[in-house]
């Protein structure tokens, strides 16, 4: 499980988008983004959750983030599930699971009742300056844009 928290500078990566094209977290400095980590391509839950991040592009786009997926698949793999579920954002290939290591997200957990070793859905919030707003280690794959909305109204709030 991932020791990052708000506040903490999101660790930078380098890797490759649905297309074969090199892309960095650094990229969006002066962007929000929100960083989602997740299993597989394709398996019910990551395309519950990266489907609703799809329905609610325009509500977080208009809020003033950028969306980006990370998982262990290759970016190939990343296009036809894109292509297949029309997400407007781009998904970031991590096979060799620097970025997920990076972010502290590999490791044992329970799936169907058994102990696997696998990526530990969570989701970041990171503002213009690369520092994290908020982390949500227990993701609703079917609402997380709204738990998403929810939290980015609390930070309006706030202001």
């Amino acid at each position: 499980m991932t020791t990052l928290k708000a506040g903490d500078k999101a660790p930078n990566f380098t890797s490759v988008n649905e297309n074969g094209e090199t892309i960095s977290l650094s990229d969006f400095l002066g962007k929000k983004v929100i960083l989602f980590f997740y299993p597989k391509d394709d398996s019910p839950g990551c395309t519950k959750e990266a489907c609703s991040l799809r329905d609610n592009y325009r509500k977080l786009t208009k809020a003033g983030y950028t969306i980006l997926g990370v998982s262990p698949d290759k970016y190939t793999k990343h296009k036809k599930f894109i292509d297949k579920y029309e997400f407007q954002y781009s998904l970031v290939a991590d096979p060799e699971k620097e970025i997920i290591n990076s972010y502290g997200l590999w490791g044992p957990k329970k799936f169907m009742g058994r102990e696997v070793i696998g990526v530990y859905r969570t989701t970041f919030l990171i503002d213009e300056k690369g520092l994290i707003e908020h982390v949500f280690t227990k993701v609703k794959t079917k609402d997380h844009a709204d738990q998403i909305l929810e939290q980015i109204e609390q930070f309006t709030a706030q202001v």
